[in-house]
């Protein structure tokens, strides 16, 4: 199929191009950004030198019709809302990393991204995308919308036990730790190297955006509107993030009933690990062995000084948390292997 990506000169783009240029069922045909128009995709990706010879184009709605079977938009959030219902109307299929489809209720959006939703109907139409969660709904689906990075590392964690009963659902707590690049390629002064070096930053401690998405998705399992509490915290590495969730338990848990939950959930899913080791250094999930990858870590403790699960979510914030996922979502909407593509293996 022939592939555009809108948004290629960001580290999602750069991953997205890395990934299709190796996907057998990919033709890349074109790369747009405004800034990097006219020159060649390695001057910015240097790790694309010697494997591809296309340049960046300034975006033209016209071009990429003419150019694309499927598009990827790796855009800021806010970008791809204005121009996603034309390309729709002409028939291509729309993979959209940013934010701008995934939430259900249009009212979400004025609250979370303070601004009004200017297609209402498509909220309907798109597919939100966590394969894991909603493989089947995506099979020909002409626009999915990527989950985010932290609340996909989120609910994917917590999702088997949310649908067990064991746990209070009026009480839930995520602890978020991400690397510089889940701020986007755009320097600021939170990630000047000498701000950020040595440091463990709280931010946005309440009230971050991705928590729309956490509750969508949770309440949707539960059958009932769950709420959670939510903190990021801005690490000292580039990639991975690390969530940990604090869950009360209602009831006596033992070990056998928490793993029986993620077997019965994720059994066969070809991109999550149940980590729980009792040997070596890595017992629980730890995002630097998956670095580079499309994996899926996930661990849990039980505490027995108190009614507490703790689990811990590990991924690649750029791969199974925006590039990753969203070839896993194409691969998904076309019935092809999911691992196609992304079959890969971390260094270390």
């Amino acid at each position: 199929m022939r592939v555009g990506i809108v948004g290629g000169s960001g580290y999602a783009g750069g991953e997205l191009i890395r990934l299709l240029l190796r996907h057998p069922q990919s033709e890349l045909s074109l790369v747009t950004s405004q800034r990097y128009a006219s020159e060649y995709l390695y001057m910015i990706h240097p790790n694309l030198r010697g494997q591809t010879q296309v340049k960046f184009s300034p975006l033209n709605n016209e071009e990429v019709v003419k150019k694309c079977d499927v598009v990827f938009l790796a855009t800021p959030h806010g970008v791809s809302k204005g121009f996603v219902k034309d390309l729709l109307e002409r028939g291509l299929k729309i993979i959209d990393l940013s934010a701008d489809f995934r939430l259900k209720d249009p009212n979400d959006y004025p609250k979370w991204y303070g601004w009004e939703h200017p297609c209402p109907e498509l909220l309907r139409e798109s597919v939100f995308g966590l394969p894991e969660l909603h493989r089947k709904e995506m099979r020909n689906a002409p626009l999915i919308a990527c989950v985010g990075c932290m609340s996909g590392a989120s609910i994917l964690g917590i999702a088997p036990i949310i649908k067990t009963g064991i746990v209070d659902l009026e009480h839930i707590s995520l602890d978020a730790k991400i690397g510089s690049s889940g701020g986007g390629s755009e320097p600021t002064p939170a990630n000047h190297h000498t701000e950020r070096f040595g440091g463990i930053r709280p931010y946005q401690v309440v009230g971050h955006r991705h928590i729309a998405e956490i509750e969508q998705e949770l309440s949707i399992l539960a059958n009932k509107q769950i709420h959670v509490g939510f903190t990021p915290h801005a690490l000292d590495i580039a990639r991975g993030i690390l969530i940990t969730a604090q869950l009360w338990l209602n009831k006596k848990v033992e070990n056998a009933e928490v793993w029986k939950a993620y077997r019965d959930t994720y059994g066969t899913e070809p991109f999550i690990h149940i980590v729980k080791y009792k040997k070596g250094l890595y017992q629980l999930p730890d995002p630097k062995v998956i670095i580079g990858t499309n994996y899926v870590d996930i661990g849990f403790e039980l505490d027995d000084h108190i009614p507490r699960l703790v689990v811990f979510s590990a991924i690649d914030n750029i791969v199974k948390g925006a590039a990753g996922q969203a070839v896993q979502c194409w691969n998904a909407s076309n019935g092809w292997d999911e691992k196609v593509g992304l079959d890969l293996i971390s260094m270390h």
